[in-house]
């Protein structure tokens, strides 16, 4: 094999992935394009979890930063002291939720993409609450599948961009491209759709009121945070959670104890907790029957055995 200079430069070019990505010139990131993103997301996110954490995090800050610069110098020339530095500040930057890793929103935000496709991330609009998002969710399931399949979501991006008004921008063509892309994100079991858990994470909600501390151990729920709750879902106001005011509610209820869940997983939970409670089954539940809800999901088994 050909050891001579020229060859180890050639193959530090190689190893560092995200030289491609910038301008030969001025060093630069260049404006991706969806697939070109979900290239670079795919590369660094090897284990497939939905997150660059720990050695991934590292091996992208080395080549992000080397590839910046002029001449080919190794990612392996960052000591580990200034690795440290250099992890500290970017976290500070882009690890919005500081969960200490990076989400593909948070990786969005720091890579330079074609702007219709970045508007699909919704990065400055998320929703108010489950409440919209079940809404959502029943406008473009559209044949009541339980899933949002590839033509569903297609619909439900065009009708983001004409929101935008950028639809006219944006051809068949280039729609299905971001339609691919976006399965190839947020469809983490690979089966072509999305089910209601991998389209929460498209569509993200503003908070999960219910995943504050204080209903993780909900024994001890006072009369203040029963009302908080109560309002939260009862959108209307009129004195009852019902419709997808009831739905949202139990999407949220549900994420507290399971992961990844599909439209079943949400009616057969709908059972499970609302048959536990004595529900009289009107579609609507009062305040008295939040209060137990709550109280029963302290007694709830681990996502494991529920």
């Amino acid at each position: 094999m050909d050891q001579s200079p020229n060859s180890k430069v050639h193959l530090e070019k190689a190893q560092n992935f995200m030289r491609q990505y910038r301008d030969p010139e001025s060093r630069e990131l260049k404006k991706l394009s969806a697939n070109q993103f979900m290239d670079v997301w795919s590369h660094y996110d090897r284990d497939g979890n939905g997150y660059i954490e720990g050695s991934e995090l590292d091996g992208f800050l080395k080549e992000f930063v080397s590839s910046a610069n002029a001449t080919d110098i190794s990612p392996e020339s960052l000591t580990d002291e200034m690795l440290v530095e250099l992890k500290s500040c970017f976290m500070e930057a882009y690890d919005d939720n500081q969960d200490g890793k990076i989400d593909i929103r948070e990786l969005a935000q720091l890579l330079p993409m074609e702007e219709n496709f970045l508007l699909l991330f919704r990065f400055d609009n998320p929703l108010e609450s489950s409440v919209e998002f079940m809404k959502i969710w029943r406008e473009y399931d559209s044949d009541n599948s339980g899933y949002i399949e590839a033509d569903e979501l297609k619909n439900f991006l065009r009708d983001l961009l004409k929101e935008a008004k950028k639809i006219n921008d944006v051809s068949e063509d280039k729609l299905i491209e971001y339609t691919d892309t976006m399965l190839r994100v947020f469809d983490a079991n690979k089966d072509g759709r999305l089910q209601l858990s991998e389209m929460a994470k498209l569509l993200p909600v503003k908070e999960n009121f219910l995943c504050r501390q204080v209903f993780k151990g909900a024994a001890k729920l006072t009369k203040e945070d029963i009302e908080k709750v109560f309002s939260l879902y009862d959108r209307d106001n009129n004195g009852s959670i019902e419709n997808e005011e009831l739905r949202g509610f139990l999407k949220d209820l549900l994420e507290l104890v399971k992961k990844d869940y599909d439209a079943q997983d949400l009616i057969e939970f709908e059972e499970t907790i609302l048959r536990g409670v004595g529900y009289d089954k009107d579609g609507k539940i009062s305040r008295k029957e939040l209060t137990m809800i709550l109280l029963a999901l302290a007694k709830l088994p681990p996502e494991d055995d529920q």
